[in-house]
């Protein structure tokens, strides 16, 4: 996995909201949670059973066909955004569910209640606990996109951009081929 940090920017014409100083800060806190995450194995490869349980038990959380659609990962210097899309667009019934369900999750996500994600995932996910304490400090946002729904984490609290990378590549490593990242 290789992800650019240089190219991130914020702001909606370059402007960086939170100065010089802190972004360098911000970069390093994202390589930082990058090398730890390859380190303790959330960003490698779980064995394969783990990720076929994970994609069994996905329909115990989630209303969609997890092999019709696909997660997106997304990490920011200022969050993330977690996407659902539609792996094939002649599966377009599934985009009521998906829409639906994200948006259920992002207004939970919201009260600081990550119940639906550890249920399937596990209590001790990376960043969980940091997500639900800090839930009140984390802009949590729903939105349609054209083949599915997304939901966009920001906050500037470098702890919670932190635990929200953490969360993100444990998904991604738990969901296998269900997932991806850009």
């Amino acid at each position: 996995m290789s992800i650019n940090i240089r190219s991130f920017s914020i702001g909606s014409k370059g402007e960086n909201p939170l100065g010089t100083n802190a972004v360098g800060t911000l970069r390093i806190a994202i390589l930082c949670t990058l090398v730890g995450l390859s380190v303790t194995g959330c960003a490698g490869s779980p064995s394969s059973s783990h990720q076929e349980m994970i994609h069994n038990m996905g329909s115990q959380v989630m209303p969609f066909d997890l092999s019709k659609t696909k997660h997106i990962f997304e990490m920011s210097e200022s969050g993330g955004i977690q996407k659902v899309v539609l792996r094939n667009q002649k599966d377009i019934d599934q985009l009521p569910t998906i829409r639906q369900h994200l948006m259920h999750e992002a207004m939970r996500f919201s009260a600081g209640d990550f119940s639906d994600p550890t249920s399937l995932h596990g209590t001790d996910m990376p960043g969980i606990k940091e997500l639900e304490a800090g839930a009140s400090r984390i802009g949590i946002e729903y939105s349609e996109i054209p083949n599915g729904g997304q939901i966009t984490f920001k906050t500037g609290e470098l702890s919670l951009i932190t635990a929200i990378h953490q969360w993100f590549g444990a998904q991604l490593s738990d969901h296998g081929a269900d997932a991806g990242y850009r």
